[in-house]
């Protein structure tokens, strides 16, 4: 398989990521052949703290449930690590700790902190020097130069479109992989994006949010190479548990929901039980 940064910089096809956030959701992903996952920040404070995407997070929580999830899968993880957590020291050094635990890149955006999630309203950013200074030690951390850094700009809803343009044309001269402009409002912004970075370019297609969803194929022909659906599986799986839970409460049994569910043995696949009977069987003792 070619690396993720050469399937970024190949104009004739796009990258679907799905937004993942623990090893199952992962597994699954890479069973359905899903070139690399993404780690989603509002994924995780949801899964693992029930909580919003508002700045609730610490770089340990995020690096030890990108640990969890690389060592289970074999195809690329690209972690959000919304602001870095503070200084381009702390990024500096959470780019190592993430490298080390197995990510294959991350996402950094230039919102101030706290941040929120990116389809929320009220965001503000740094100043883009700020910015660049942790750009640069994230790109100055990586070992392998295959560790994508994708730099993410939220200035759109605070500054406008003209001035998140700009700055994704000053982080990708400092070096980022490629460029991510947040929660455009419009398919004509949409369009401008992707006529006015030259560079690898990110869209993030959130049910229910500022962005108008479009196809993979649709974004291709506008310019982007990489798209993101961060939420559509946490969502699903919300949905899922909530109608599964409703029925057991309602009835006191899962009999009615049991066709919306998979079987234990179409489970057992996702997570390689057979593999592991195997194991069992080479080292058991005669």
């Amino acid at each position: 398989m070619k690396s993720l940064l050469r399937q970024l910089n190949d104009k004739r096809k796009i990258i679907i990521m799905p937004g993942v956030y623990d090893a199952l959701s992962a597994k699954i992903a890479e069973h359905l052949s899903f070139n690399a996952v993404f780690q989603s920040g509002y994924s995780v404070s949801a899964g693992i703290l029930g909580m919003p995407d508002y700045g609730f997070l610490n770089a340990g929580e995020v690096v030890e449930q990108a640990r969890k999830i690389a060592r289970t899968i074999s195809i690329p993880l690209i972690v959000d690590v919304d602001t870095g957590y503070g200084n381009p020291l702390t990024v500096w050094r959470l780019i190592r700790d993430l490298e080390a635990a197995g990510a294959g890149g991350v996402f950094l955006e230039d919102q101030i902190w706290p941040k929120r999630c990116g389809h929320m309203s009220g965001k503000q950013v740094i100043s883009t020097n700020e910015y660049i200074a942790k750009l640069k030690a994230a790109i100055e951390a990586r070992r392998s130069k295959e560790f994508v850094i994708v730099a993410r700009t939220d200035a759109i809803e605070p500054l406008g479109i003209a001035e998140a343009i700009r700055r994704g044309r000053e982080y990708r001269k400092v070096g980022a992989d490629a460029i991510f402009i947040e929660a455009p409002r419009t398919l004509n912004e949409l369009k401008i994006i992707g006529k006015s970075v030259d560079a690898p370019l990110v869209a993030n297609m959130m049910e229910g949010g500022k962005t108008p969803l479009l196809s993979a194929e649709e974004l291709r022909k506008i310019g982007f190479r990489l798209v993101v659906f961060p939420l559509s599986a946490l969502f699903a799986t919300t949905y899922a548990v909530r109608e599964v839970l409703q029925a057991l409460k309602r009835n006191g049994i899962t009999k009615s929901v049991m066709n919306r569910m998979v079987r234990f043995e179409e489970f057992n696949k996702f997570v390689d039980l057979q593999k592991y009977k195997q194991l069992e069987q080479k080292h058991k003792k005669n």
